[in-house]
């Protein structure tokens, strides 16, 4: 299994928005290294839903329902898609400041590659931010 974390703007799509919709489609992703993450993607992959702009903050977990298939929003090939449904919300989000915080995520591309909509994380990363959303 993989781990990822993937970014949206809360006042576009959030996770109210997700969890109403039920199945998301991560879609219009215009970024070559995020591409390559979606194509990476696995069924029953584990992904964190971060708010960007607003909030700044780990709020759920989702999990990939369907793997890369061609981009619906766009007649250019290149781009592709995963769906995505939720599978919980946090009981305590996980704020940027929070991450920056701890040392062991020093290394997390949330902080490296902040602009990155899609980001692979290792199990201990996920692990780590989990602890911090149930106060463990």
């Amino acid at each position: 299994m993989n781990y990822w974390l993937v970014k949206s703007e809360p006042f576009k799509y959030s996770w109210d928005d997700f969890v109403k919709q039920g199945v998301g489609t991560w879609d219009g992703v215009r970024n070559y290294q995020a591409r390559n993450n979606l194509a990476s993607m696995k069924l029953d992959d584990l992904v964190l839903f971060y708010h960007s702009n607003e909030g700044l903050e780990v709020v759920g977990i989702a999990k990939i329902v369907k793997e890369a298939y061609p981009d619906p929003t766009t007649d250019d090939n290149r781009w592709v898609v995963v769906d995505l449904v939720p599978v919980e919300k946090l009981p305590n989000p996980v704020t940027l400041k929070a991450i920056k915080a701890d040392e062991r995520l020093k290394d997390i591309a949330l902080i490296r590659l902040s602009r990155l909509s899609v980001q692979q994380l290792k199990k201990d990363e996920f692990d780590i931010i989990l602890s911090k959303a149930y106060g463990n």
